[in-house]
């Protein structure tokens, strides 16, 4: 069982290079929200993962979510009675810390992405790819606006994942390679060259068809 978000209404406004303004917050908040879910369901019913390890929330955070936002006959395909809280490795706390750090103060919603990213981070797609979403755009509205001073300094439009990794390790004293500048490096292309690739509803659909 997948749950497909509408995405018709969250792509970005043609040549303007701008989000349409009809989406607000909270609806964006959502439909990310609905994409992760979709993202998780299928590595559940793969039987890949679990509801948490999955997300990166605890039981009650899913739950509330679910509660709060989704229709009740979604809830129990998470299964959230049998399941534990997500165990973290080393790599995902030192992310989750950080992108906590930079979550806008008091804000659930921010404190609760910072948690679904440093998880899906660890997966081996993209990370927009990883969340669910349709591009690299959505990812940059997302993390824009829930860590807005983090966003803020990926001025060179550095691959989303590769930036967060690199303020990581700038973070925590360490050089994440060993380049005297971008420009001079062999791997330029790995974390600046354009994230392309289909999104996961392009390639299920695909599937069907």
């Amino acid at each position: 069982m997948s749950y497909q978000p509408n995405r018709r209404r969250h792509s970005q406004s043609p040549g303007t290079g701008r989000w349409p303004r009809m989406d607000g917050e909270v609806e964006f908040d959502e439909y990310v929200l609905a994409c992760v879910f979709s993202r998780a369901l299928e590595e559940i019913d793969a039987g890949e993962a679990t509801a948490t390890e999955a997300t990166g929330l605890s039981r009650a955070e899913l739950r509330d979510i679910l509660t709060r936002r989704f229709p009740a006959r979604l809830a129990p395909a998470f299964s959230l009675e049998e399941v534990n809280d997500p165990a973290l490795g080393m790599e995902e706390e030192l992310l989750r810390g950080m992108l906590l750090t930079h979550a806008r103060a008091g804000d659930i919603a921010s404190a609760r992405f910072a948690k679904i990213i440093a998880r899906r981070a660890l997966r081996n797609d993209h990370l927009w790819q990883d969340l669910g979403l349709s591009d690299q755009a959505e990812l940059s509205r997302l993390l824009a606006t829930h860590f807005p001073k983090l966003a803020s300094g990926n001025t060179q439009n550095m691959r989303w994942k590769k930036y967060l990794y690199r303020k990581l390790c700038e973070a925590e004293g360490f050089s994440l390679c060993t380049a005297t500048s971008c420009r001079e490096c062999n791997d330029f292309k790995d974390c600046f060259g354009p994230e392309e690739g289909k999104s996961r509803l392009a390639r299920t659909k695909e599937d069907w068809d």
